[in-house]
């Protein structure tokens, strides 16, 4: 048996561990969207502390989330050929996650940040609300987009096409 065969205890502690970084990386951003909505339902200083909060915990989140790539090929190499590159459901799995990647880092980030630039300004500019009315539909897309994502990565982990 070779160490990290999948029914070895190492390659079961790497499972956990890739478990483990789903959860706690997934599971803290999948509900942003409702923590947005609360923030923008209050004004001025709590609803920034609000959304401050929630980007700095999301930033947390964000590493868990590279850590699910890193658990999740380890697993792969340790599989001794019994999971593959090749297979479906992990050459797929891993194209969904660079593009939750791209859409993260090229949308959902960057609208987070200007959020909070707008919220820290307000009331002071006008145009603040519409501004923040276009990047609340922005996320509201991205971030469906995103937990749409995570439910075909689990369906894919699931089922395991192409095993």
């Amino acid at each position: 048996m070779v160490l990290g065969a999948v029914d070895s205890d190492l390659y079961k502690a790497v499972l956990v561990l890739h478990i483990l970084t789903v959860v706690v990386g997934l599971g803290t951003v999948v509900l942003n969207g409702l923590y947005a909505t609360q923030a923008r339902a209050r004004a001025g200083a709590e609803g920034l502390a609000v959304a401050e909060t929630n980007f700095r915990v999301s930033k947390v989140a964000e590493l868990f989330i590279y850590a699910i790539l890193v658990t999740g090929v380890l697993m792969v190499l340790m599989s001794d050929d019994v999971y593959g590159f090749g297979q479906t459901w992990i050459w797929l799995s891993l194209v969904l996650y660079v593009v939750g990647l791209g859409v993260s880092h090229g949308l959902m980030i960057p609208s987070a940040k200007r959020m909070l630039a707008l919220m820290r300004e307000a009331p002071a500019s006008a145009a603040a609300p519409a501004d923040l009315d276009a990047l609340d539909r922005r996320m509201a897309i991205g971030g469906g987009f995103l937990n749409a994502l995570t439910v075909v990565l689990i369906v894919l982990m699931v089922w395991k096409p192409g095993a």
